[in-house]
């Protein structure tokens, strides 16, 4: 007999997960697009400070919300059945859109930087941020190359699935690493003179805090949902899996 690991009456349903998070996603799109057009003047493509501001609502939107819904495809229901191409497909997507807004996100600080003279690459969440983009370049490519092209063996994608599995949530922990800490160096630049100093903690800094707070509880919460054993793709080849009378198909990826 097969018994769960969280006693059925205690186990939390993964649709409602899903609104309750989507919502929160949309919510850190719509405090980091705020903060960006009331406090920080708006938007613009001329490389001036409202081109800037681009910068931090396409890598919220991109790194941290489209990368965590790409994360959770395997984990809903209609995915545990019938073939996983479309899901792939789905997937795959997702994160290639998150990746594209990062690139766009990306031209905008350098061009901002190169159009005021200020150096590149020179603070921790530059480096940080970089380090994420790059490395989420690799997993997009390498699991494109191992899941979606006919040629991949299998004993290969069996091989690479726990590290693409592990990379993903590292790299989600990183892109909410970096913007907490972009969000963070923009306040002290910013709040820097008289009464908006960050330290007196004006209206601008709390809203701006509460978005990182946002954005952590986001990750927090998508990191949480990929380690419930309950709503992981069950695993056809696993004794251990409990299997229900619908044909399902193989485990994530």
């Amino acid at each position: 007999r097969c018994h769960h690991p969280i006693p059925e009456m205690l186990d939390l349903p993964f649709l409602p997960f899903c609104v309750l998070l989507g919502g929160l996603g949309f919510v850190c799109v719509a405090f980091v697009s705020a903060w960006c057009q009331y406090w920080r003047g708006g938007f613009a493509l001329d490389g001036s400070a409202q081109m800037f501001n681009w910068h931090p609502v396409l890598m919220v939107t991109g790194m941290v919300v489209l990368y965590g819904a790409a994360a959770l495809v395997y984990r809903l229901p209609p995915a545990w059945s019938g073939p996983k191409l479309p899901w792939k497909v789905l997937h795959g997507s997702l994160a290639l859109a998150a990746f594209t807004l990062t690139v766009l996100g990306l031209a905008a600080v350098f061009r901002f930087h190169n159009d005021h003279g200020t150096p590149n690459m020179y603070s921790l969440h530059s480096w940080l941020g970089l380090a994420t983009v790059l490395l989420f370049s690799c997993q997009w490519l390498a699991g494109f190359s191992a899941f979606l092209l006919p040629w991949a063996p299998t004993w290969l994608r069996a091989l690479y699935k726990p590290v693409h599995v592990f990379f993903g949530s590292t790299i989600l922990m990183l892109s909410v690493a970096s913007c907490v800490s972009g969000i963070n160096e923009k306040l002290f630049f910013s709040l820097k003179n008289g009464t908006t100093e960050y330290k007196r903690l004006p209206a601008e800094a709390v809203f701006a805090n509460t978005l990182g707070l946002l954005i952590l509880l986001f990750g927090v919460l998508v990191l949480g949902a990929l380690a419930r054993p309950s709503w992981k793709r069950p695993d056809a080849d696993s004794p251990d899996s409990c299997q229900v009378p619908a044909p399902l198909g193989g485990a994530h990826w």
